[in-house]
């Protein structure tokens, strides 16, 4: 099972990052593969701390897939010293048991240290859902066919048109531009 949530790592310098990624469950805690190159690979790799956090501001995902800067509020984890999401609906802190290289995506398996609760869940919403498949659509665009990418946004169109407050909107709208600019650095022609 993968849980997209917003894994915070720092560097060895203590800066914080944060990066939305799927934390796929294993026993006693997560794999995690970042891509090469990323900031999350190296603070894992030199740190062997991070936070794997669940939050249901989509805008997170949304905004850190585009490249939008937004003020995301950090503070120090419960018992490792490594930043988590302020507003998480709850947070496990993680460390790398071991690293298995991959020249695309490296494997570090984490175990669980701590888990915390924060705020209450409020349910399932299906705009936030149609977010998070966009975001990973836009993650991949140059590897989707166009027809593939329209197909998809407008199946999940449905559920933002029937079910999307504010949040959701804004998050869906910076995904749509997103698309709308690949495709048109892709139309226009290189200069020399």
């Amino acid at each position: 099972m993968i849980r997209e949530a917003i894994v915070t790592t720092r560097s060895a310098s203590g800066e914080p990052h944060l990066a939305p990624m799927g934390a796929t469950v294993i026993e006693g805690g997560y794999l995690l593969q970042p891509f090469r190159p990323s900031r999350t690979l190296e603070n894992l790799a030199s740190t062997s701390i991070a936070v794997v956090n669940f939050t249901d501001d989509v805008r997170i995902f949304a905004g850190s897939i585009v490249g939008k800067r937004m003020s995301v509020d950090v503070c120090k984890a419960t018992y490792l010293d490594c930043p988590r999401l302020a507003e998480a609906l709850s947070h496990d802190e993680i460390t790398v048991e071991r690293m298995e290289d991959h020249p695309e995506r490296p494997k570090f398996f984490c175990r669980t240290h701590h888990s915390e609760a924060h705020r209450r869940f409020e349910g399932l919403n299906r705009a936030k859902a149609a977010v998070l498949e966009a975001a990973v659509l836009v993650s991949r665009l140059r590897l989707l066919s166009p027809e593939k990418v329209d197909e998809e946004m407008a199946y999940l169109a449905i559920a933002i048109e029937k079910t999307a407050g504010p949040d959701e909107r804004d998050a869906w709208s910076w995904l749509v531009e997103a698309i709308a600019e690949h495709r048109q650095a892709r139309v226009l022609p290189s200069r020399l």
